[in-house]
């Protein structure tokens, strides 16, 4: 795996899929299904964009959806040996920088209360708590924090 500096980030498309899937597979204990992500190509209140390396490798995505002024970061994964290495943050930074211009004001998102280190990075990028959801995960069960940003 690599890290930023040979990253190349575009949005995903039909060819993604299964490596999306297996991401996902990988980083959450109670993952989205295949035919989820599927449903999200080409839809126009879907920011859908991934990160590859050179050679084509899926390094991670970020799945946003939107309505009316605002968003919701619904889905954020990257890859184990790509981790620490600036994807996530350029997959969240790009879309936050384009979020405006679709007329988003707010963006927000849950994160598990327990996940310090993605609770860093949206503490990084402006995100500040503005709820909590008991007992929203499973798999273990454990509460989310709602995190908010105005753009």
């Amino acid at each position: 795996m690599t890290g930023l500096g040979t990253a190349r980030f575009r949005s995903a498309e039909a060819r993604d899929l299964e490596a999306v899937h297996a991401l996902e597979v990988a980083s959450f204990s109670d993952p989205w299904p295949l035919a989820g992500f599927r449903e999200l190509l080409d839809q126009s209140h879907v920011d859908f964009d991934v990160a590859e390396s050179e050679t084509g490798e899926l390094l991670g995505y970020l799945v946003a959806l939107r309505a009316a002024d605002e968003a919701e970061v619904a889905n954020l994964a990257v890859h184990a040996n790509a981790r620490r290495g600036g994807i996530g943050r350029a997959l969240l930074d790009a879309f936050l920088a384009r979020a405006p211009a679709a007329g988003v004001r707010a963006v927000y998102l849950e994160v598990r209360e327990s996940n310090l280190a993605a609770r860093a990075l949206y503490a990084s990028r402006g995100f500040v708590q503005a709820g909590r959801r008991r007992q929203y995960y499973r798999k273990p069960v454990e509460d989310a924090l709602i995190l908010r940003r105005a753009l």
